[in-house]
C-alpha cells in the first residue's frame, strides 16, 4: 500500500519547505530571500557568472532565475552585463553594495544552524547524503 508518510520525496519536499520558513527571518534581516541569497553566495565565491552558469548550479531554468536578478539588480545588490566576447551571454557580478552584504550575510549560516535542533555532525551527513542523491540524478541526464 503506498502511503504518505512512506514516501522520501514527500519528507525531502516538506523538509525543503521548513528550511526555507527557517531561512526567512533570517534573510528578512538582510531584506533577500533565499534564491536571492543563493545568488549571492555564488557571486560572492566567484564575483562573476553568466545566468546559464548560475541556473546550472542553482537547478533553475532562465525564466525562474532572470526575474530573480531583476530584483537584486533593482535592490542594487548586483549588475547585468553583456559579455564582450559574446553579446548572447549575459553576466552577473556584484555591485559595491553587494559586496558589502557579505560581512553581515557570514551569519546567517550560524543562526540558521541555531535554529535546528540537531548536530553539526547530523546536518554534515544529511548535506553528504543529499548530495550524493543530487550528483547521481546529474548523470541520469
Amino acid at each position: 500500500m503506498v502511503c504518505l508518510d512512506k514516501q522520501v520525496c514527500f519528507s525531502v519536499y516538506a523538509l525543503s519547505r521548513q528550511i526555507n520558513q527557517r531561512y526567512r527571518p533570517i534573510l528578512d534581516e538582510l531584506d533577500i530571500t533565499y534564491p536571492q541569497y543563493l545568488v549571492l553566495l555564488i557571486l560572492w565565491e566567484h564575483q562573476k557568472h553568466s545566468v546559464n552558469q548560475l541556473g546550472e548550479r542553482l537547478y533553475l531554468d532562465s525564466g525562474t532565475l532572470t526575474p530573480m536578478l531583476k530584483r537584486l539588480e533593482q535592490k542594487g545588490l548586483i549588475k547585468r552585463t553583456r559579455s564582450t566576447a559574446d553579446e548572447r551571454v549575459v553576466e552577473i557580478s556584484l555591485t559595491k553594495e553587494g559586496k558589502q552584504l557579505r560581512e553581515p550575510a557570514c551569519a546567517v549560516p550560524q543562526k540558521f544552524l541555531a535554529s535546528l535542533n540537531i548536530s553539526p555532525e547530523e546536518l554534515v551527513q544529511l548535506h553528504h547524503t543529499i548530495n550524493k542523491i543530487l550528483d547521481l540524478t546529474k548523470n541520469l541526464k
